[in-house]
This record gives structure tokens, sequence and C-alpha cells, in this order.
């Protein structure tokens, strides 16, 4: 079966379940549970012969012997017993909960969906593009908020095409959510050197890759996706930590990191004061590693990102719009960044890309570098592919031909010979230059560059499509109403704005 194929009539069953009150995301869980558990089974099979780490009284075959409530009850405790477990089946399994209402209706979910096809004979591709077909659909549901976890798969395949990645680099994604880079990355390895050698081959699947994930229920389908795609099957070397990665400094360093931190509100806790008044504190990120303290994640995830960078090492990190300009920390950190590293790019995004509505963003693109008295960045190039674009995710998403000129503007191979598309005769070209004194004396170093003229403002003949400018208002509304949650938080009345 196509991975279209699979992903269909696995979806079709959810439609079922929907009227159980199993949410989409409830759905894609428990299918990653039973699928665990069949291709555990599978393995220990010719011709694999594999011995299983899922203890023999919750395996595979028990769940297929039992039916009704006492199918319900056997799944419950398999869930509860394999979530205690350490290694790969903690991962997957911990804090893991039945959610089915119905026993008939699991029971034609392990048996006639999941039962009837041979998960371990299919290729990688066939299976991991399946499962990242059912991610993508959960994150198209708004209303779970999946889809702040799922960046644009278009997008990613740019950022990596031009990262490049060379077997034997380590990559990392401090936020990985469920998986999308490190598998891109992954398969830009196997597409592009397909003579590696029997050690590089090695490495690609137990020691190329590290993610750090601080949500449970996204990890097990981050870990679930690395494993279809045959990363990091082996217990002692597991690809993926759930922690919060900006608590320390992991001691790791990466050659790659490729990274979409998440977007939204600063960090804050609530207090409860012992006369009962509730009230916010700010978690402010303090590690010695860091240029400035901020309760900004954002702003921490570009400290944290160049923490995470060997020598030389290079990255490319999502941002909103508000790294790029807002003052305090903010200036302080980008006058390091462009002092202590070669911040060479920067890719404008327009909107109408993520499932997360009223973002603005940016990809930021910069090597690490030693220690230095003078600059490392001489010139900031800067590809504008917000001014006059127009996105939807419905009638017109954004697809990886819609970033070919930028991937070759960039010039991964010879980066020191680009060459501008815009200047005096050419005024609509979208790749400019900056260089170094210019960016520092903007102020507050401010990095929210634009030069291309809006051709709505200046002709009403020009206005995008109906559909497209309500979406794009949404966005602004969504975005500045983010704003104003912050600032009521700020002040300590966060409930004085609603959704």
């Amino acid at each position: 079966m196509t991975p279209a194929a699979i992903v269909s009539k696995l979806w079709n069953f959810c439609n079922v379940l929907r009227d159980d009150g199993m949410s989409y995301g409830d759905y894609v869980e428990q299918l990653t549970y039973l699928l665990f558990l069949k291709m555990a089974d599978e393995r220990t099979k010719p011709p694999y012969n594999q011995q299983s780490n899922v203890p023999a009284d919750y395996s595979w075959p028990t769940l297929l012997k039992k039916d009704g409530d006492e199918l319900f009850d056997h799944y419950r405790h398999t869930l509860e017993n394999l979530g205690n477990e350490k290694g790969l089946l903690g991962l997957i399994f911990n804090k893991s909960q039945n959610k089915f209402q119905d026993p008939a209706k699991l029971r034609r979910l392990i048996v006639d969906l999941i039962g009837n096809e041979n998960w371990s004979v299919m290729s990688a591709d066939v299976k991991g593009d399946a499962y990242e077909g059912l991610l993508e659909k959960n994150a198209q549901d708004t209303k779970s908020g999946a889809g702040q976890y799922f960046t644009p798969r278009p997008l990613i395949q740019a950022i990596v095409d031009v990262i490049a990645p060379k077997p034997g680099e380590t990559i990392s994604d401090p936020a990985c959510g469920t998986g999308g880079f490190l598998l891109a990355a992954h398969d830009s390895l196997v597409d592009n050197h397909p003579h590696m050698t029997k050690e590089e081959r090695k490495k690609l699947k137990d020691g190329t890759f590290k993610g750090w994930e601080l949500v449970q229920s996204t990890a097990r389908l981050c870990a679930m996706n690395l494993m279809l795609h045959g990363i990091g099957s082996d217990d002692s070397n597991l690809p993926l930590a759930v922690s919060d990665s900006l608590a320390a400094d992991p001691g790791d360093r990466f050659d790659i990191i490729l990274t979409n931190p998440p977007f939204g509100k600063k960090s804050s806790t609530t207090i409860v004061a012992e006369d009962g008044k509730v009230g916010k504190e700010k978690e402010t990120v303090e590690r010695d590693d860091f240029w400035a303290t901020t309760s900004n994640k954002q702003l921490n995830f570009m400290q944290h990102v160049k923490t995470l960078l060997k020598q030389h090492g290079r990255a490319a990190v999502v941002v909103p719009d508000n790294v790029l300009f807002e003052g305090g920390a903010g200036e302080t950190i980008r006058r390091k960044l462009l002092h202590e590293c070669d911040v060479h790019t920067i890719l404008r995004l327009p909107t109408g890309l993520f499932y997360a509505q009223g973002v603005k963003a940016n990809v930021i693109f910069f090597d690490r570098k030693p220690a230095s008295e003078t600059p490392w960045t001489k010139k900031l190039w800067i590809y504008d592919l917000r001014t006059n674009i127009h996105f939807t995710l419905k009638t017109n998403p954004l697809k990886r031909s819609d970033l070919d000129e930028f991937a070759q503007l960039y010039n991964p191979t010879k980066r020191q010979q680009r060459t501008a598309t815009w200047d005096d005769e050419n005024p609509s070209g979208r790749w400019r230059c900056y260089d170094y004194q210019d960016l520092i004396a903007r102020d507050k170093a401010s990095l929210d560059i634009f030069w291309l003229k809006d051709d709505s403002l200046e002709d009403s003949d020009n206005l995008p499509e109906p559909g497209i400018l309500a979406a794009e208002i949404v966005e602004d509304l969504q975005a500045a109403l983010e704003q104003f949650r912050e600032i009521a938080a700020d002040l300590g009345d966060e409930d004085i704005v609603t959704d």
C-alpha cells in the first residue's frame, strides 16, 4: 500500500472514533502504542528473529486473544506497565492512557487495521511517510493546538538543502516537536550520499541525531516517527530526551543545529499566595553561558543554540519577528551574535505558512566561530519571501519549489560568491546584502529590514484575493492579541485578555 492509502485507511477510522469523543491527537497516540507493539512482535519472527524488549505478558499476541471488557482491562494494564519501563519503551508509553470508549472499536483497530498489515516489511519511506501524513492531518486540526509542533515540511526541506549535512556530522534539534528537522536531515544524507561506508551508515542510525522535547505526548510521537524511519532503535543510545532543553547546558556539542523553537508567551509560573491571591512569576533563564538574562523563550533558544554548536558549526533557527527588533536583552543578544558568530543569512517568511495562527517568522542562519576581537559577521544577506507574497494553508500552501530561488541564491557550496538580485535597476529584487557596520548602526541593531514596496499599498488594483486578505487580517489580529496577552501578564492581570 502507498503511504497515502495507509493514511486514508487509518484516518477514515478516526472519523468513526470522533463520534466516541476521541480527538485527532488521542487517536494518533493510540495508533502509536499499537503500532509499536505490532512491529515489536513482527521483529521476533523470521527473517529478523530479534529478541523483543516488550515483556511477554503485554506483547501484541496477548491483545489479539482478548475481546470486550477483558480486552479493555488488559490494554489499560499494558499501557500502565510499559510506561514504567526504561529506555525506548518508557519513552513511547510514559503517562499513556486508554482513550477508547468502546471495546469493539479498539478490537477493530487492533485486528482489522493494524493487525492486517506487516509493517516491518514496508520500507522506512512508506511507513515513515504514512506516519508523517497522520501527524500533518493532526496538525491541521487547529482546535487541538498540535500545529504548534509541526513546521511546514517544504520549509524544512529547503533549510536542510542549503545547510547540506554531510556524513559523520552530528545534528540536533533542541525543540524537536515531532522530529521534522531530524528526519529531513536523515533523508538528505541518505539521498545525497548513497555510497556511505558501513560505519557511516551505522553512525547515521545511532550516533548522528539528538533531539529534546518538553511535552511528553509530542515526544512519544517524535520517538515513533524516528523509529519508523529507522533511527535510534537501540535502548542504549536514544536520540530523544524528554526535558526542558533550556534548563541547563547539556554539555553536548553538535556540527549542525536545525530548530523551530516554540513561539508564544513568555514563560511564567502561577503562584498562589497564603491569602489565596493568584499571581504570575516570570521564569527567567539564568545561565553562565548566556549573554543576557530574559524570560523571552525565543531569545533564550537563540543563546542556547549558540552554546550547543561546535566551533565552526552551523545553525538554522526559525524565529518570530520580535527576535529581530526587540530591545533590552534582544539588542544585547543580536549585537553579541553578530560579533561572535558569522550571521550570514536571514530568510523572511510570509504569513499563512504555520498551523499556529498569528505567526510572522524568519529563519536565521549563522555559524559559530572562535573568540575574536573583530566581529565575525561581515555581510548579512536577506531574502524577502514576504512582501507581495501570499500563502494559505488550504488553497495556496507553500511548496518546496517556492523556495527554489532562495536555495539557489544561498549558494551553500560557494557562499562567498553570492550575487544580489536587488539594485537600482532591479528594485524588485528579493536578495540583498548589508554590511556589519550598517547593521550595528541601526536603532537597537534591528535586523527587521525590508526594502521592497508593498504593491497593495501602492495600488488598490493589486489587492490579494478576499480569502487571502481575510486570512492575513486574522494573522495580524492573532499576533496583536498575543502581544496584548504578554502585556497583560506583565501587569499581573492576565485574565483581562480572553480568547
